[in-house]
């Protein structure tokens, strides 16, 4: 079985990149961390990449350098990029080259909490369940085609940071059970 060539992007501190980096060092896992592209020189995430040797970069931020990441994926023969905490939106034409491509996690059940402080907008509407969502990349915030999905209860007690915290470690399981669907698919 043939790898597919993953780009990962971040801007934080890349756990859904680690969890990534270590589903791919699994043997039989059909894919394989080609780069990772921070749009922030700081993220702890770019030297946990390091440290594993896979080729880092950082690209200008304001304006967000779309045609840099472009070259670097094309550079590194990416067949799928993942939106791993990357906060910045990547641009219709940055997209189209990118077509059915790109993923993201997000930390609810879309269509429900687009966009920024999902788990603080699902806890304010007073829903009981939420989750995370992995799903293609549109012009549209969070409005792509879902890949999978997986629900997490809103306990009686949560405030933002636990919620976020549970969610988070179905965010890996989900992400890496979506790269290895479309890696499947691919072969």
């Amino acid at each position: 079985m043939k790898k597919i060539k993953l780009g990962i992007l971040i801007s934080g501190r890349g756990s859904n990149m680690q969890a990534l980096i270590k589903s791919c060092n699994e043997q039989g896992f059909p894919a394989e961390v080609a780069c990772v592209i921070t749009n922030n020189s700081n993220a702890a995430g770019l030297k946990a990449a390091e440290q594993v040797k896979i080729p880092s970069f950082v690209v200008n931020d304001k304006p967000l350098d779309a045609d840099r990441i472009h070259e670097i994926l094309i550079q590194h023969k990416v067949d799928l990029v993942c939106l791993a905490g990357f906060m910045r939106i990547l641009k219709a034409d940055f997209l189209s080259k990118w077509d059915n491509k790109v993923i993201n996690v997000h930390p609810s059940l879309l269509p429900s909490f687009k966009g920024l402080n999902a788990q603080e907008q699902a806890l304010k509407a007073g829903v009981k369940i939420t989750g995370c969502t992995v799903h293609y990349v549109t012009p549209e915030v969070d409005a792509g085609a879902i890949i999978t999905q997986t629900a997490v209860p809103i306990l009686p007690n949560d405030d933002v940071n636990s919620l976020s915290e549970r969610i988070l470690v179905e965010e890996h399981k989900c992400y890496r059970e979506a790269v290895k669907m479309i890696a499947e698919e691919q072969n």
